[in-house]
């Protein structure tokens, strides 16, 4: 069974055994079942507060059931994951990609990918890229490549 992390329980919240988990992916309010701790779980129910997702898992009814479960990464099931729209990607199937500038300058190969709320940073060596529509111009899925125009001061 293949994992895929899309988010992180940073905190239980009220008493009666639900979580707080910040997503990292768009589609997460459309899940029914979730993997923390190598264990999978049913979702009851969920609401949305601010960035965050309360959660009910089922079978949980009580904090002291689910305090172990804070500060853990949630993952699903590769087979669970949604069909992208176009102009979307799984940031694990971009990494190794090679980063060119739009000037045609091999900045190196996608190293990592940071999510801070705002947006994605991609990782390129020791240079950190917004991933918003004025920086990353064009991925390549076909090539396995990225470019990229670099904003005055970015680098």
């Amino acid at each position: 069974m293949e994992l895929m992390e899309i988010g992180k329980v940073v905190n239980t919240f009220g008493i009666k055994g639900e979580l707080k988990i910040l997503p990292y992916v768009k589609y997460f309010e459309d899940l029914n079942r979730i993997n923390i701790k190598n264990n999978t779980y049913e979702i009851e129910r969920m609401r949305k507060q601010k960035n965050l997702f309360i959660v009910k898992l089922k079978g949980f009814d009580d904090i002291n059931q689910i305090e172990d479960l804070k500060d853990c990464n949630v993952f699903i099931e590769e087979q669970d994951k949604p069909e992208l729209q176009q102009g979307e990607y799984y940031i694990k199937d971009l990494i190794g990609f090679e980063v060119y500038t739009d000037e045609g300058k091999l900045l190196g190969k996608l190293d990592d990918v940071f999510n801070t709320g705002a947006n994605d940073i991609y990782q390129v060596g020791e240079i950190l890229l917004p991933a918003i529509k004025d920086v990353v111009k064009q991925v390549d899925t076909k090539n396995k490549k990225i470019i990229v125009h670099i904003l005055k001061g970015l680098i």
